[in-house]
């Protein structure tokens, strides 16, 4: 006659198996605290716990990596995507003065940096403002609303006035303008009529494309 074995006789079957208090709690339904009251004085079994926890931490680091990995793939999928559609515009857009205006503006004047998916120029010439604006918003299709614009300045210049001035120019609202940066140097005086602005979009998508539209435009001139 065999008889039958107590929750705690089981229990530490499993524990000597090498499962974890929560496959043991699962498996037996005894709460972690009874187990850990149970085992955690038995020098084999803290033993185990840390030979787990490190087993857990070397599968939680794989994992994430390959989350990491994974991300890294879908956004060089996306991007290139959205180099893939700047090639297919190319063709048509480059028929559009207002395109090539804004292409070569940026070339010449824009934030070229890809990895800050920034796509912002800063000037202090109005009709130059106002044309790279309205090629922000047409041909590229970033709504107006979604534009961000700042002035640089200096501190003797005033700043409604200035406000007042460059809204008119880009045709973006007041309201959409980031905090004034005040240039602090050694000719606090030193007049710009009406400081430096800045026309600012957020869009990775976008500024792959650019860097596509421009990289064609200069093919077209081969040396």
């Amino acid at each position: 006659y065999i008889p039958m074995r107590n929750d705690q006789d089981l229990a530490l079957r499993l524990r000597k198996a090498g499962k974890s208090y929560k496959q043991i709690e699962k498996e037996l339904s005894i709460p972690r605290s009874t187990l850990v009251g149970w085992f955690s004085h038995m020098a084999w079994s803290q033993k185990l716990k840390l030979d787990l926890t490190k087993k857990a931490n070397y599968a939680n680091h794989n994992k994430f990596r390959a989350y990491v990995k994974q991300r890294q793939a879908m956004w060089e999928a996306w991007r290139e995507e959205a180099r893939e559609q700047a090639r297919r515009e190319f063709p048509n857009l480059v028929k559009d003065p207002l395109f090539l205006a804004g292409i070569m503006l940026y070339w010449g004047e824009g934030d070229s940096k890809l990895q800050n998916g920034q796509v912002r120029l800063s000037n202090i010439h109005p009709d130059l403002i106002r044309i790279f604006t309205k090629f922000l918003v047409s041909p590229c299709g970033f709504p107006l609303e979604k534009l961000k614009a700042q002035m640089i300045l200096y501190p003797d210049l005033d700043a409604r006035v200035c406000q007042k001035f460059w809204s008119q120019a880009s045709g973006i609202p007041p309201a959409q303008f980031m905090k004034t940066q005040i240039i602090k140097g050694r000719h606090p005086t030193k007049r710009l009529t009406n400081g430096v602005f800045q026309v600012n979009c957020r869009s990775r998508q976008l500024k792959e494309k650019i860097a596509i539209w421009i990289d064609l435009f200069q093919k077209q001139f081969p040396h």
